[in-house]
């Protein structure tokens, strides 16, 4: 059976100073989960346009997840069960994501997300039908909140105390009880996910599985955007650009390293000084020196 749930997760900040969050978030966590074996790799990288979202960028991503499946699903699949291939359209505001998994090749899962000036009480952002209404569940985040479970753990945590957490850069925090309807800016990420997992026995199991796996992604990865929050603020959509192109080339060369090594059994995709990733963000060039007008990275 599919399901159709709708995350809302409220955000101290206003929609432009989202949208250079997430990129920034987006960059520095797939820097910190990648390793060896595990992590992100990054296959396309480029514009788009189509009549549906409009323009934007589309990436192409498989995720290699194996140390994370669940231990149920590993007595009867392999450990590369939780190797996912994503694409994703990026039209801010408004965003699709399409993920699939090789070893169940009839799974899906779809995440679509509309970002809005509110405080989560839009009720359909999303133009469902009364059918889907009636099938859609709704959670509303709450990004303070300091309750675990299992996916939380797997997905990891920075363990920041928003109720008292303040930014310096922009005197934002902390987040205390009700600071949703009090906050200004503030933003919502509303979060359609549909998944579908159609195999008898386990597809429900499997289905509820991979969205509290994303409920504990969302939660994580938006803590995240507000914690780092002196890293990216006053930071260009062009500069973080830059810091994108940055993680890609530094791939490219290790991964020639690697091969000039004799390595290719292995899956170098990145490697950066953990000291310097987890508590500050790399220079960019453009804070060195001046780069030619053709050769910056227009957004």
């Amino acid at each position: 059976m599919v399901q159709i749930k709708e995350f809302r997760i409220v955000m101290p900040m206003s929609l432009d100073e989202y949208q250079i969050a997430q990129m920034y978030m987006v960059t520095k966590m797939q820097q910190q989960s990648t390793t060896d074996t595990e992590g992100v790799d990054v296959l396309e990288n480029k514009p788009f346009e189509d009549d549906q979202l409009g323009k934007g960028q589309y990436t192409s991503k498989v995720y290699r997840l194996q140390s994370k499946a669940p231990s149920w699903l590993t007595t009867f699949a392999p450990a590369d069960a939780l190797v996912l291939q994503e694409e994703a359209w990026n039209a801010y505001p408004r965003c699709k994501t399409v993920i699939k998994c090789p070893y169940f090749t009839k799974f899906s899962l779809t995440v679509e997300t509309v970002h809005k000036a509110d405080n989560g009480q839009s009720e359909n952002v999303h133009c469902l039908n009364k059918q889907q209404l009636a099938a859609r569940q709704v959670e509303i985040i709450d990004l303070a909140s300091a309750a675990t479970d299992y996916w939380s753990y797997i997905i990891g945590g920075s363990g920041v105390d928003f109720s008292k957490f303040k930014s310096a850069k922009t005197g934002r925090g902390p987040l205390l009880e009700g600071w949703q309807g009090k906050c200004n800016p503030v933003m919502t990420a509303y979060k359609l996910v549909t998944v579908d997992a159609p195999y008898w026995g386990f597809g429900y199991r499997l289905e509820q599985a991979m969205l509290a796996g994303e409920r504990a992604l969302f939660i994580e990865s938006h803590r995240n955007c507000f914690s780092w929050i002196d890293e990216w603020f006053g930071m260009t959509m062009q500069q973080v650009r830059e810091l994108e192109q940055q993680k890609f080339l530094s791939e490219e060369n290790n991964e020639k390293t690697v091969s000039a090594k004799n390595r290719n059994n292995l899956d170098v995709r990145f490697a950066v000084d953990d000291e310097n990733i987890y508590n500050v963000r790399p220079q960019l060039t453009s804070e060195r020196q001046p780069l030619p007008l053709d050769t910056r990275i227009i957004n």
